[in-house]
């Protein structure tokens, strides 16, 4: 009670400083906001990566807002559900989008949006990185990466991999791979990462590009093979799997991501402040445990840097998209 009668006197105090012409309107706005609870859109269902990460933060960054943080599941459509609800609210910093790949992806894929990816969203810091696992079951004779681009420069049709369906990261990912490694692959699209991922390890088909979150504890389990990580670095939570680049394939660099975007024309000072305490929430310990344990390495880029990032995003994913020839089905 105490706290929030002092929350109130020091909103006045602020108004009547912002009213004598004392104190500019954006200092009085970061000095006031937020004034009620804050709400981060996430685009799938509840228990999946992007929820868990979600509220591993939303926790933190509630108690440094000093306002309520809620998790708001919209579901559906990869994502397109909760990214055009936030590009339809008020440019205030109450509600913002827990943003993945897939909204880097999704312009490419879909020939009518009802928002714009790039001009309806500011960018507040990205989250997190979490890259891919390029796998295959352990009783093919693929036991690295030449193996598998030997087999397929050899093989008269192109090699069959899982895909958790069109446009997903688990197919994106594999076609920028063929392409960078100059060798033919076939997709073989399933309903989901899960009955792609059976399928790999029941060997109906022998090799799958897919999140880490979702792939070390099965190659920890001996039930995959990991030829390599989609990052240009190593992974801190499977040290001893190299990168594609190192292993020959030059260039090649991607990786599933979260960050926080809010609606266009949200105030610089608002999302500043925003970036600044969901930074700092990053750095806490049991957050960047939470993070890390699910296979994401924890960021907290600046605006500038998450823009200029997630720009490239958008480019690099349309030009494997067309060329890949990639369609919703």
């Amino acid at each position: 009670m105490r706290t929030r009668r002092n929350s109130a006197v020091h909103a006045l105090l602020v108004a009547g400083l912002v009213a004598a012409g004392i104190l500019c309107p954006a200092v009085a706005r970061a000095q006031t906001y937020p004034s009620k609870p804050v709400r981060i859109v996430v685009g799938f269902p509840p228990g999946g990566a992007s929820d868990v990460a979600a509220r591993a933060v939303g926790g933190k960054l509630a108690e440094r807002l000093g306002q309520p943080v809620v998790i708001d599941n919209r579901a559906g459509a990869a994502s397109n559900i909760g990214s055009e609800l936030v590009a339809r609210s008020p440019a205030d910093g109450y509600t913002i989008l827990f943003g993945t790949i897939s909204l880097a992806i999704n312009p490419s894929l879909y020939p009518k949006l009802a928002y714009d990816p790039l001009k309806d969203f500011a960018p507040v810091t990205q989250i997190s990185s979490s890259p891919f696992l390029l796998v295959v079951n352990p009783d093919t004779p693929y036991r690295s990466v030449a193996d598998l681009i030997a087999a397929a420069q050899a093989a008269p049709k192109p090699l069959l991999y899982a895909t958790a369906g069109n446009g997903s990261g688990s197919h994106l990912f594999m076609e920028y791979f063929a392409a960078s490694a100059g060798i033919r692959l076939a997709a073989v699209p399933y309903k989901g990462a899960a009955p792609a991922m059976n399928d790999v390890l029941a060997g109906t088909v022998p090799l799958t590009f897919d999140n880490i979150i979702t792939t070390l504890p099965l190659y920890k389990a001996g039930r995959l093979r990991a030829l390599a990580v989609s990052t240009s670095t190593r992974a801190a939570a499977a040290p001893d799997i190299p990168t594609l680049q190192e292993l020959g394939v030059a260039g090649y660099d991607a990786n599933a991501w979260f960050g926080l975007l809010a609606p266009t024309g949200t105030p610089a000072d608002i999302v500043e402040k925003l970036y600044a305490e969901t930074a700092e929430s990053l750095k806490d310990p049991q957050v960047r445990e939470r993070l890390l344990s699910l296979g994401s390495e924890p960021v907290g880029s600046t605006p500038a840097a998450f823009g200029r990032f997630y720009r490239a995003e958008v480019e690099k994913w349309g030009k494997v998209v067309r060329a890949a020839n990639v369609r919703i089905e």
